[in-house]
C-alpha cells in the first residue's frame, strides 16, 4: 500500500514538472506594432456624473512570437476622465502587460465625468509603448451638465408651479415627470431632453407645455442613449401625454425615437417646423383634439405616423407626413389614420365629428395606401384634401374616392415623390429638382405659411410638403 502511495505521488510530482516546463514560457520585447480593433472610440454622449457604458477595444499581436508590452498608460493618468481596465485588471498605467503569440487582449473603456460646462469635448489617448515605438488609441465623448428629475416611492416627480427649461443642462428623466394641473412649462431654444427606458412626460389638464426652438437651435427630445445607432431605433421611451383641456404650442423641436410621441386625449395644440419620427406605435395619437400644424415633417412609425380617433378638428398645412421602414416592416405603417369612433380604456365604444383638412402637403409610404379615412354611420365626417400628392389604393381601404369626391381638389396620386433620402439613419425628405410635388401648391394655401422648415421663400411657386 506504501508502494502505490508512492508511486503515485511521484507520478503527479511528474505531471506537475511537466507542466510547469510547457508555461514556462520567454516574452520578447515586440519587434512590429501592435494592431488595434479601431484607432479611436468615440463614447456615448454622458452626463454629469453619469457613467457610460463599457466599450471594448482589442489589441492583436501579429508576430510569431510571445511579447511583453512594457507599458499601457491613460496619457493623463489618474486625472483622466476615462476609466480602463486591461485584461481583467482596473486602472491608469499598467506595466510589462504579456501578450502570446497570434492572441489579443481585451482593454475595455468608460467615463464617469465631472460636468464643468454645458456641453464640453472629453479626450485621452490610451498610449502603447514598446520597443517598436510608441502608438496609441483615442478616446472622445461629449460632455454635457444635466439636471435630474427621478421618480421614486418618495418622490412623486411633479413640476407643481410654472417653470421655464434653459439649455444651461440637458433635462434626463426617470420614469413618468407630472406637470399639475394649470402650470406652464415653457422649454427655450436649444434645450436637449432626454427619456431614460420606460419614461415619460404627462402634462395634466388645464397644464400647458410650451416648446419653443428656433431654426438654429431645435429643441430635442428623444431617449437618453446618445450613441447614434439609437437614433433609428423605436421604444427607447414612452411618450408625452397629454391629458383632456391640456394645451401644446411646439416650434422647432425634434421628437423620436420612443412608443408614441405626442399622445393627446382632447388636447389643444399647434405644432410648426417640426420632425416627429421613429416611434414604435404613433408620432401622433389623437382623440378627439384640436390640432393645427404645419411646415410638420414625420416618418417611420409603426402603426400610423398620425393616429386620429373619435373625431376632432385637424388641420396640416404644407407637411411631409410619410412612413417607411426597414425595422417596422410588419406594422401597418399608416401616413395618417382617422375615424369617428375609439374604444376607451373599458372597451366602451366613443364617437365624435371628424373635421379634417390637409392642403399642399405630401402623404406617402410604402405601403399600398397612406391616408385612412373611417366614417362611423350618423357620425359628421367632414374633409379637405387640396393641391396634396398622396399614396392611394382606391376606396375601399382610403374611404373616400380621389377621382369623384368634390372634397378633392388640385391633388396628384401615386407619384413617387422622389425624396433625397427617406431612411431613417440619413433621413432627409427635400424632394428632388425632377419630383412631381414642385410647383404644384395652391398660392393662397402657401401664403399663410410663407416660409418652410428651414425658412425658405414659397411664395412663388410652392413646392408640396415641408420643403420649398
Amino acid at each position: 500500500m506504501k508502494l502505490k502511495s508512492l508511486l503515485f505521488l511521484s507520478f503527479c510530482l511528474l505531471l506537475l514538472a511537466i507542466s510547469c516546463n510547457k508555461d514556462d514560457i520567454t516574452f520578447d520585447a515586440p519587434s512590429q506594432e501592435l494592431r488595434f480593433s479601431r484607432d479611436t472610440v468615440f463614447c456615448d454622449t454622458v452626463y454629469h456624473q453619469v457613467r457610460s457604458e463599457t466599450y471594448a477595444v482589442k489589441v492583436f499581436n501579429n508576430e510569431d512570437k510571445d511579447v511583453m508590452i512594457p507599458r499601457i498608460s491613460l496619457e493623463k493618468g489618474a486625472a483622466s476622465l476615462y476609466r480602463i481596465n486591461v485584461d481583467g485588471k482596473p486602472g491608469h498605467h499598467f506595466q510589462n502587460v504579456p501578450l502570446r503569440k497570434k492572441d489579443s487582449l481585451y482593454i475595455f473603456v468608460e467615463i464617469a465625468p465631472q460636468a464643468t460646462g454645458p456641453e464640453a469635448i472629453a479626450e485621452d489617448r490610451i498610449l502603447f509603448t514598446t520597443g517598436a515605438g510608441q502608438q496609441h488609441v483615442t478616446l472622445f465623448s461629449v460632455v454635457q451638465d444635466a439636471e435630474f428629475f427621478i421618480k421614486t416611492p418618495s418622490n412623486p416627480n411633479v413640476i407643481a408651479s410654472d417653470a421655464t427649461w434653459s439649455n444651461n443642462k440637458a433635462k434626463i428623466i426617470y420614469g413618468d415627470l407630472t406637470l399639475d394641473p394649470g402650470v406652464h412649462l415653457t422649454i427655450q431654444p436649444g434645450t436637449k431632453v432626454y427619456f431614460h427606458k420606460n419614461s415619460g412626460m404627462k402634462v395634466s389638464t388645464g397644464a400647458t407645455l410650451n416648446i419653443n426652438g428656433t431654426k438654429d437651435e431645435q429643441v430635442i427630445l428623444r431617449g437618453d442613449r446618445n450613441d447614434t445607432y439609437y437614433d433609428t431605433i423605436p421604444r427607447n421611451w414612452n411618450s408625452i401625454r397629454m391629458e383632456k383641456n391640456s394645451n401644446l404650442t411646439m416650434n422647432h423641436a425634434r421628437l423620436f425615437g420612443g412608443t408614441r410621441g405626442l399622445e393627446m386625449t382632447e388636447t389643444n395644440a399647434t405644432i410648426t417646423n417640426s420632425f416627429i419620427h421613429n416611434f414604435y406605435e404613433y408620432g401622433i395619437y389623437a382623440i378627439r383634439s384640436n390640432i393645427n400644424a404645419n411646415n410638420l415633417v414625420m416618418n417611420n412609425c409603426g402603426d400610423a405616423c398620425i393616429g386620429i380617433y373619435k373625431g376632432g378638428m385637424y388641420d396640416f398645412v404644407h407637411s411631409t407626413i410619410v412612413n417607411y421602414s426597414e425595422l417596422l416592416h410588419q406594422a401597418p405603417r399608416d401616413g395618417i389614420f382617422a375615424a369617428n369612433e375609439y374604444k376607451n380604456e373599458n372597451g366602451q365604444t366613443e364617437q365624435g365629428s371628424l373635421h379634417f383638412n390637409i392642403r399642399n402637403s405630401i402623404v406617402y409610404s410604402d405601403r399600398d395606401n397612406a391616408l385612412s379615412l373611417e366614417q362611423t354611420p350618423g357620425q359628421l365626417l367632414n374633409f379637405t384634401i387640396q393641391n396634396c400628392l398622396l399614396k392611394y389604393s382606391g376606396t375601399s381601404a382610403a374611404g373616400f374616392d380621389f377621382d369623384t369626391n368634390s372634397n378633392v381638389t388640385g391633388s396628384i396620386k401615386n407619384q413617387e415623390p422622389k425624396f433625397i433620402n427617406y431612411f431613417a439613419a440619413q433621413m432627409n425628405l427635400r424632394v428632388k429638382s425632377d419630383s412631381p410635388a414642385r410647383g404644384k401648391g395652391d398660392l393662397t394655401v402657401a401664403n399663410s405659411v410663407p416660409t418652410d422648415i428651414v425658412g425658405a421663400d414659397r411664395t412663388s411657386n410652392p413646392t408640396l410638403g415641408a420643403y420649398q
